[in-house]
């Protein structure tokens, strides 16, 4: 019995490893053969703040791009030289698109003036642009198939 309950804490502590070490946190490369979305984004005009990156599939549509806690998954990146990289690793093939904020203040949200428009940058896979509002998600969508799939977002200020 003892050599019996060796092995399952060997076994939870590997499993353990496993799923922490599989988390896709930020600053972690990817392996090769890994799902990523690799996203580039420019047009910063300074390098103060951070950025945020948000993932949304077509399931959380309704959510993109305003109710980041509704993605399915969020990234801070750091800014240099007037941009910046978000890498989302371990991704299911499907339909999604990304927002980006250039969070100036590192407040972790976007900032918006009294009738609800940025203060700071915003940005959108596909480079989609709303009318009176942002984007929608059908704009912004791409369809990925798994591997690596690179983007690039250009931030504009509003």
């Amino acid at each position: 019995m003892r050599v019996l309950g060796a092995w399952r804490k060997i076994g939870l502590a590997a499993a353990l490893v496993a799923v922490v070490g599989g988390s896709g946190a930020v600053g972690q490369t990817p392996g090769p053969g890994e799902n990523v979305i690799h996203v580039e984004i420019s047009g910063l005009r300074n390098d103060t703040g951070q950025m945020l990156c948000a993932l949304y599939s077509s399931a959380q549509a309704d959510a993109f791009p305003k109710k980041a806690d509704k993605a399915v998954a969020r990234l801070t990146a750091k800014i240099a030289d007037g941009q910046a990289v978000c890498e989302f690793t371990g991704i299911a093939p499907r339909t999604y698109a990304v927002s980006v904020v250039h969070d100036e203040n590192s407040n972790g949200k976007l900032d918006t003036n009294f009738i609800g428009m940025p203060r700071e940058g915003v940005g959108a896979s596909n480079d989609a642009k709303g009318h009176m509002g942002p984007p929608k998600f059908g704009a912004a969508a791409f369809q990925y198939a798994g591997g690596q799939l690179d983007l690039k977002i250009h931030v504009r200020y509003l």
